[in-house]
């Protein structure tokens, strides 16, 4: 491998050393199909000499099978590695390629321009520091084009170069990049983007990507390398804004060292400093800076380091150490721009996971305000978001946390949700603001708790969720068994599915959305039973795992019981007490469970009841034999 420094055959040591200490910038190209990315970041490979001969013998090669530039060689095999990108001549997944010049070190990914694969390019734009929006000069301002700068806006990308790519195939005309130009300049004020720079060029030829071209004199600018050695690196901006780290790890290897260890997010520390931490609020002073090479004088925004402190305060990993003076915020409800990015839909009332910094809490989507269509960028209503949708959302987590708006710091201000059920990452968002509710209101204490609601009653209270398909048999069985337990001197209550819903939720439909609501409504009704003191039974179909694990949740431990009332399909289709398989079956009844909407049955449920192979009274006694075992009931 050769690179263009004279180091490298002078002074190997000093070479690394220089290498080492050179600043990293990490940027994205994105735009439209065919538009020329992987064709630009293939040319910055080769003309900072970081390719294996090897390498550039296989790309002739592959120019030759795949290639779409004649005899010549085809730059965009250098980032296309999967096989069905050099078939379709199309970049699906996200690449990241290396490479150096003496100025800087970069780290470049290469984002998809299929609208399909839009939440590959929001995982690009994560950690970038600039973007590279490719224009083709003979298309001009497209649909991704607006979709990739709308979502650049969205996630605060500060430094922006929109390259005018295929300049040669317009004969360099500086009418029609003049025209480019002012077409997007209009259409980025809407966006409220600033920073841009315009920069014709030709991939493919080389016009404007590390030397000025002979070919365009009325251009006057930066070449786009010359752009991307002096832009300011986020490092450098995050320096000068408030400190902010979020503690990973509480280290503590001997009574006699106990330190918070994490990455600093922005800012300054020093020892001497008075630190904040949130959410609890708890304030002390740094007393060392330590690393493993030794302790430190000051600290910047990308260092890892351990702070000892100088008082013994409760910290724990997922809290925040803020400065003192310009500490972050905190709250447990905020508005936010969510950008969905799983094939299962978003729905409001649906328990996740979310990761904010070091920490994970609980979270619900509370309710989608609009989603954005990002082709024209109408605000439009919606129940429920899909894969690659934009929504504005409210979101409500299970516990305050620190945080700073995102177009403050994207580094407490952004977030991930994660399906609780798959641990696979379903969203991406960036917090906006918390909401007033958040910071207004607050829990009552009161003195007649659960605990002695349920001593008065002898008895300790839970919620029996009563759990399978329309006909197996749940109201039945609940209703016996709240009968049983009632006439041993009990104290229950019933909710049963049809009844609630000529109340409580009578508003709901039966979509997807719908039922998640229902069942939410639900769990937080039976929960202030509980906390009344009551036994609970509850008798819904309920058909997705993760609203029965959101009542769970919504629990203590060994509060809730999962009954799962089990009859295969063609038993209850067969008994049909209500006559609704037969009309779902005619297409008269949409969204039914168990005929054109999905039932997920409990992996692991508490009592298994089998009611094709017994009675509702075996059942029944079943239930409260398991309630004995407990030791919930005598």
């Amino acid at each position: 491998m050769s690179h263009s420094s004279d180091l490298i055959a002078d002074d190997i040591e000093g070479y690394l050393k220089n290498h080492e200490h050179k600043g990293l910038l990490r940027f994205i190209t994105c735009g439209s199909v065919d538009d020329g990315k992987s064709t630009l970041i293939g040319r910055l490979l080769f003309e900072s000499k970081l390719l294996f001969e090897d390498q550039l013998a296989a790309i002739e090669a592959d120019s030759k099978k795949y290639g779409t530039q004649g005899g010549e060689m085809d730059f965009a095999l250098l980032v296309d590695g999967l096989a069905a990108e050099r078939e379709q001549g199309i970049t699906i997944d996200v690449a990241y390629r290396f490479f150096s010049t003496e100025k800087r070190k970069f780290i470049v990914a290469d984002t998809p321009g299929h609208e399909q694969y839009t939440r590959n390019m929001v995982t690009g734009a994560s950690t970038a520091d600039a973007a590279i929006l490719m224009v083709d000069a003979r298309h001009g301002i497209l649909t991704q084009t607006r979709r990739h700068s709308f979502l650049m806006s969205l996630m605060g990308m500060r430094h922006l170069v929109v390259a005018i790519n295929k300049m040669d195939l317009v004969d360099y005309s500086k009418a029609r990049f003049d025209e480019i130009v002012e077409e997007y300049r209009a259409f980025a004020k809407q966006l409220g983007l600033e920073n841009i720079t315009f920069i014709p060029m030709s991939a493919l030829k080389g016009d404007n990507v590390i030397e000025h071209s002979a070919k365009m004199p009325w251009y006057h600018g930066t070449t786009l390398l010359g752009y991307l050695e002096t832009v300011e690196l986020d490092a450098e901006h995050l320096q000068r804004s408030p400190f902010r780290m979020p503690v990973q790890w509480v280290n503590r290897p001997n009574l006699d060292f106990r330190g918070f260890t994490g990455m600093i997010a922005s800012g300054v520390i020093r020892p001497g400093d008075q630190i904040r931490v949130q959410p609890s609020g708890n304030t002390s002073t740094v007393s060392r800076i330590y690393t493993f090479d030794g302790d430190l004088d000051e600290a910047v925004a990308g260092q890892s380091i351990t702070l000892l402190l100088e008082d013994e305060i409760d910290i724990s990993r997922g809290d925040v150490i803020s400065g003192v003076e310009q500490p972050a915020h905190t709250a447990d409800q905020f508005e936010t721009t969510l950008v969905w990015m799983h094939e299962a839909p978003l729905l409001p009332g649906r328990p996740y996971l979310m990761k904010i910094g070091t920490q994970t809490v609980s979270a619900t989507v509370t309710d989608i305000k609009y989603q954005v269509n990002v082709n024209t960028l109408e605000h439009m209503a919606g129940k429920q978001l899909d894969l690659n949708g934009i929504g504005v959302c409210t979101i409500s987590l299970n516990r305050a946390v620190a945080f700073d708006a995102y177009k403050d710091n994207q580094d407490t201000g952004g977030f991930i949700l994660i399906d609780r059920m798959t641990n696979n990452t379903v969203g991406a968002g960036m917090l906006h603001f918390a909401l007033r509710r958040s910071q207004n209101i607050h829990m009552q204490h009161v003195d007649i708790d659960k605990q002695a609601r349920a001593l008065a009653k002898g008895q300790k209270p839970a919620v029996l969720w009563f759990t399978g398909l329309s006909g197996a048999g749940k109201s039945t069985i609940a209703n016996l068994v709240e009968k049983k337990l009632f006439s041993s001197g009990q104290h229950t209550y019933l909710l049963d599915g049809d009844n609630v819903r000529h109340g409580l939720n009578r508003d709901l439909g039966f979509t997807d959305a719908d039922r998640v609501e229902n069942v939410r409504r639900v769990a937080e009704t039976a929960k202030l039973m509980v906390d009344a003191g009551l036994i609970v039974m509850s008798a819904f179909i309920s058909p997705f795992r993760s609203e029965r694990q959101l009542a769970r949740d919504l629990l203590e431990e060994g509060e809730f019981i999962e009954i799962f009332v089990d009859a295969p399909l063609d038993v209850v289709e067969a008994r049909d007490p209500k006559g609704l398989y037969k009309k779902a079956r005619r297409g008269e009844l949409k969204n039914f469970t168990g005929i054109d909407s999905a039932y997920e049955a409990p992996e692991a449920p508490d009592v298994h009841l089998k009611t094709s192979e017994m009675n509702a009274e075996e059942a029944a006694d079943t239930v409260i034999a398991a309630l004995r075992e407990r030791g919930m009931i005598n």
